[in-house]
């Protein structure tokens, strides 16, 4: 499977390629319902999750109102652990400061568990292009790595790619035998690969999933252990992270631990939940804190709200749009409604926003309480204010906001919408409904309008 679009294709051009593969559109889809139908099971069986998801709300909020101190605060207690710090404005400066370490110490390898925000400041390419070998060894991450492809989810990053795909991919890359897809086979193959490049590497790099500033150490939540075996073999470790993945302390940690890997994938935790606060004996430990745009959304109240996110991936598992439009139709590193959250001012069609039913489906799962739909709405308010809604919409939204306006003109064009739905076929309708109706059936029209229907209940 090609993700070859062009960066300057808008969502809906890059979602139509997708959706061509019909069956693969409903098994990607399907896949990802599963998902959110794991989740709704796990919630179910903790009775006071609404209130976890209120707490880890307000634990966050508190901590972006307050993050300079606790920022403060997590670099204090890092220098006294022997924990080296560096500051990052942007993703230049952080892959600057990620190189200059390795360099210094001469590193040729470099294992890497899955981590976005490497992934947002594109260092694989930057390091791989002055001569630094970078392995991610998280399965799906190693998988859409030797496929040459970014992740399309930021929790199963090769969600997209069916078994068989798999096992062509490894029978190429790693020499398992041909035609092999059982998936156990495979994982074994990729263990003995990943053994190796473990064994092998001069230094290590993880994400970061919290950073507890009253301990001075981050916590790493995997599935596999690859972020453990990588950290705890070499003696160079790399932690890189966002601002505003810091919390104050361990029970704060606590709380988000108990609704990530639920909202996940169903599960009640991770299977390593693994924290680093010192380097190990005659090592390094190095933790890159990273800015790259967080401060600048912090100045709209709205926006600044996607910052709590805890990157469980729950809302693209719900998202209508996204299962059925793939992860490689956004124009960011993140895609589904906390990639547009995120990204939409660094998409240069300015198409993202709008690739959003505003269902409000990703808001109701969300385990921070994050209002996605209200901070995609904002992106579109802000696309508009600046002058920069995409093709189209900019000439014929003020003439649909003038029709819709109208009393009259309204409802004359439904009755008659409504006579055609009933009167005409389907087939011959659908092509006038544009790229809408291309994916989906025509509605049964209503026997009267809600207006009509109205005045005559009225009463009752």
């Amino acid at each position: 499977m090609s993700n070859n679009h062009s960066s300057e294709a808008t969502h809906a051009r890059k979602a139509d390629i997708f959706c061509r593969d019909e069956s693969r559109v409903d098994w990607h889809s399907k896949a990802l319902w599963l998902l959110r139908e794991k989740r709704d099971r796990a919630a179910k069986q903790i009775p006071e999750w609404e209130k976890l998801r209120q707490l880890g709300s307000e634990i966050k909020l508190h901590t972006l109102s307050n993050l300079g101190q606790y920022l403060e605060q997590f670099e204090a207690k890092c220098l006294e652990n022997g924990v080296q710090v560096h500051w990052a404005k942007d993703a230049a400066e952080h892959n600057e400061i990620a190189h200059r370490i390795l360099a210094k110490h001469n590193v040729k390898k470099l294992v890497k568990s899955k981590s976005m925000l490497t992934e947002e400041c594109h260092l694989n390419p930057y390091l791989e292009e002055r001569g630094i070998e970078v392995i991610d060894t998280d399965l799906g991450e190693r998988i859409i790595q030797l496929a040459g492809m970014p992740p399309s989810h930021i929790v199963v990053p090769a969600i997209h790619m069916k078994k068989e795909e798999v096992g062509e991919l490894f029978h190429h890359k790693l020499g398992t035998t041909a035609g092999e897809s059982d998936p156990t086979y495979l994982t074994r193959a990729a263990r003995a690969h990943l053994r190796a490049q473990f064994l092998s590497a001069d230094a290590a790099m993880t994400g970061v999933n919290m950073a507890i500033a009253d301990q001075g150490g981050v916590m790493v939540c995997t599935n596999e252990g690859n972020a453990d075996m990588g950290a705890n073999l070499p003696a160079l470790q790399l932690h890189s992270m966002g601002i505003d993945k810091v919390v104050p302390n361990l029970d704060s940690a606590g709380v988000l631990l108990r609704t990530l890997a639920r909202n996940a994938i169903g599960q009640p935790i991770t299977s390593y939940s693994s924290f680093y606060n010192a380097p190990k004996p005659d090592g390094e430990m190095h933790i890159i804190i990273v800015d790259n745009g967080r401060s600048a959304m912090m100045q709209d109240s709205i926006l600044a709200e996607s910052l709590k996110c805890i990157r469980c991936g729950g809302c693209l598992n719900t998202c209508p749009v996204y299962r059925r439009s793939g992860g490689y139709s956004y124009n960011y590193t993140i895609p589904g409604p906390i990639g547009i959250a995120v990204g939409a001012q660094h998409d240069k069609t300015d198409s993202m926003p709008w690739g959003c039913t505003l269902c409000g489906s990703c808001s109701f799962v969300c385990p921070t309480q994050v209002p996605l739909d209200k901070i995609i709405a904002r992106h579109r308010r802000i696309k508009a204010e600046q002058n920069r809604l995409p093709y189209g919409k900019k000439h014929y939204m003020p003439l649909v906001g003038k029709f819709m306006s109208s009393t009259i003109a309204m409802n004359c064009s439904m009755s008659a919408a409504r006579t055609s739905l009933r009167i005409l076929p389907h087939s011959l309708l659908k092509p006038f409904s544009g790229a809408w109706g291309k994916y989906r059936e025509l509605p049964q029209a209503p026997k009267s309008s809600f207006e009509a229907w109205f005045k005559r209940n009225r009463g009752q």
